[in-house]
């Protein structure tokens, strides 16, 4: 099996942040790298060249692809930041939860497992933080060990 070509790389997140422009994505990428080492409490690594990950989970596909990946993240990106939140996407109890704080989380849009907020003035971040604490939880519970 070929190994996921987005992997965990030597790269300081804190000089990847401290290089985001413009400035107030900066400022916002921030704050979202405190809150996920506040919730999480994990150190980031940058995996692949733009994406902070915290914690790291492994698991095999229904494919028999093994994957090692990060149980969460981010990545401040040109036009919105992206949360990579698996949590809710691999279990319906998170899941559920997670529908629930969306309803009250602000402007946003979802992928599959991300989340894409424009700029955190648009959202609530004591809502935003529960999102990321459900999804950790949930994260921690399906795959208990790395």
């Amino acid at each position: 099996m070929a190994e996921a070509k987005t992997q965990i790389t030597d790269v300081d997140p804190a000089a990847f942040i401290a290089a985001v422009e413009p400035e107030a994505k900066r400022q916002d990428a921030e704050a979202i790298d405190a809150l996920f080492r506040r919730v999480t409490g994990e150190a980031p690594k940058m995996w692949g060249p733009t994406i902070i990950g915290y914690g790291s989970y492994r698991t095999t596909y229904a494919s028999g692809r093994d994957v090692h990946w990060m149980r969460a993240g981010f990545s401040p990106r040109k036009a919105k930041h992206s949360l990579y939140l698996m949590g809710g996407y691999c279990d319906d109890i998170a899941g559920k939860r997670r529908d629930e704080l969306l309803a009250k989380l602000g402007k946003y849009k979802t992928g599959k497992s991300c989340l894409y907020i424009n700029k955190l003035a648009d959202v609530d971040m004591d809502v935003l933080e529960q999102m990321v604490a459900a999804d950790w939880d949930a994260m921690q519970r399906i795959y208990p060990e790395d």
